[in-house]
């Protein structure tokens, strides 16, 4: 409770005392902004000596923490003679401390004491990766020789945590993955890398998921082959092709021309390299990811870039084909699993062979405040000319605790049922930067061995937006995630609920908005 109260007390602290400076030569108002400080910083002094945390930690956060009760004031109190030149300072302080301070202030506590010998240590959390628990980033110029004697210590084993062909476009090199042993305390471990002058960066490695959810399959529609103009059998159980007035975006393609030929990578469980409806579509990155014994990546590679009008199947958002190709970055087990290593990873490898959209139907619950390698990642993929697409996940929660999808950057995607209204299962994503929907339910797709089934999820919405991006690139090439969002959200038609899932995608009218 403390520790969750401290950043709050000390803000209040904050507040008052600037007030009390301000109107100081105000008896009435100078004397209750006195009480309200003086309450809120007894308040914060309990919150300070009653959360947990060595002496030697504790007393450089107070100290750091009274040198900006004792700043703040004094500048603001230069700006004190006119009112409205004050509130302009008070608020650009303000906005500073939110933008640069709030987050470390939140993070001071807990910060446990190192355990006696005789404890019982404490295990690293459940859902990290017991192969490696935690991602450290040693600052510029830093080895792993500089830091032998802490991981003697405790027995780690650290090996470097990425792999990107262009080392001077980001600094993910610099990080390592550390495998904690389980008779360890883990928080005395994460304690004591954080605290060295080598480390520039500590998170957990945590892991993420899938969970698709097969369904029957929606009654087909008579006459969708008709209305569509094309051949495949499967456009009958499209449901989504008619809330995306798919029909609309075959006419207007018919007079727009691809620049090139986009690259969509599904970084998934694998892809069915050979299922009927993908084969002419599918460029294959690696044999090992050409086979998909899960399912789920086929599904979304299906959904995203399926061979359109061959007869078989059923469609993408590229009537004829040209637009776009499908390929292949696995990034999940056999079993759905995954971890953020092995996800970044996945990302910097799609980036370096050249993807302009990367798909990633995947995610998990994140304890961090802060996915600082995932970012790195994204600006990585992005300085390549990619655009990341992530799935907001399945438990009707919101988006921004979630990892990617809270991550500065992505286009985030919910999933929308059959009527519209947000997906019972889908997560919201008013509190994310770029959010956007698409049907996320009752969706007929490609799965190994030829053959085609319905599921539900998120991760069903994704590859959607994902083929319409790919789209969208092969006729725009130097098209940023920025400018695509916008066009999305400001062509996109409203749902049920649209502050939580998003506007609906609608590629025809999207695609005019190049």
């Amino acid at each position: 409770m403390f520790s969750s109260l401290y950043p709050f007390t000390f803000v209040l602290s904050l507040a008052a005392l600037s007030g009390w400076f301000f109107y100081r030569d105000h008896e009435r108002r100078s004397d209750f902004l006195r009480k309200i400080f003086l309450g809120g910083f007894a308040a914060f002094g309990t919150c300070w000596l009653m959360s947990e945390g060595q002496w030697s930690y504790k007393f450089p956060a107070l100290l750091r923490e009274l040198l900006v009760l004792g700043a703040v004031p004094v500048v603001l109190s230069i700006f004190r003679k006119t009112k409205w030149a004050y509130l302009v300072a008070l608020f650009g302080v303000l906005t500073m401390l939110r933008l640069f301070y709030f987050e470390k202030l939140k993070n001071t506590f807990p910060q446990t004491d190192f355990p006696k010998e005789s404890m019982q240590t404490t295990p690293a959390p459940l859902g990290l990766d017991p192969q490696g628990e935690l991602l450290l980033e040693l600052k510029e110029g830093a080895q792993l020789a500089d830091i032998q004697a802490v991981l003697k210590e405790f027995g780690l084993t650290a090996t470097p945590a990425f792999a990107p062909q262009d080392k001077a476009a980001t600094l993910l090199d610099n990080y390592f993955l550390v495998d904690v042993p389980a008779d360890q305390d883990f928080p005395k471990v994460k304690n004591a890398l954080a605290s060295l002058a080598q480390t520039e960066w500590l998170e957990e490695n945590e892991q993420v998921s899938i969970s698709p959810m097969e369904v029957e399959p929606m009654q087909p529609v008579p006459g969708a082959n008709k209305k569509f103009g094309i051949n495949d059998p499967g456009i009958a159980n499209l449901w989504g092709f008619e809330a995306m007035k798919v029909d609309e975006l075959y006419t207007v393609l018919k007079d727009k021309k691809p620049k090139k030929r986009a690259l969509i990578a599904i970084l998934d469980t694998g892809v069915d390299a050979e299922h009927e409806d993908l084969k002419a579509n599918f460029t294959s990155t690696k044999s090992g990811y050409d086979t998909d014994k899960a399912g789920h990546g086929t599904h979304c590679a299906g959904i995203a870039a399926a061979v359109s009008n061959n007869g078989v199947g059923v469609a993408s958002f590229s009537q004829t084909n040209d637009y776009v190709r499908v390929t292949s970055i696995k990034v999940l087990s056999d079993g759905g699993m995954g971890t953020q290593q092995s996800i970044i990873n996945g990302m910097l490898e799609a980036a370096d062979i050249g993807a302009d959209v990367l798909s990633l139907s995947l995610g998990g619950l994140s304890s961090d405040s802060r996915q600082r390698a995932y970012q790195k990642a994204l600006d990585y993929a992005n300085k390549k000319g990619c655009i990341v697409v992530v799935a907001a996940g399945n438990s009707n929660r919101n988006a921004r605790d979630f990892v990617p999808a809270n991550v500065d950057g992505v286009i985030t995607v919910s999933a929308v049922d059959t009527l519209l209204n947000r997906a019972s299962f889908s997560n919201m994503v008013p509190d994310v930067k770029m959010g956007v929907a698409a049907p996320g339910v009752k969706i007929y797709s490609t799965i190994p061995g030829s053959i085609y089934a319905t599921f539900n999820g998120t991760s069903m919405a994704t590859p959607y937006v994902a083929g319409l991006l790919g789209l969208m690139k092969s006729m725009k090439p130097d098209l940023t995630t920025k400018e695509a969002y916008q066009i999305l959200n400001d062509t996109g038609a409203e749902t049920k609920n649209t502050k939580e899932t998003g506007r609906l995608i609608q590629p025809g009218k999207a695609v005019q908005g190049l």
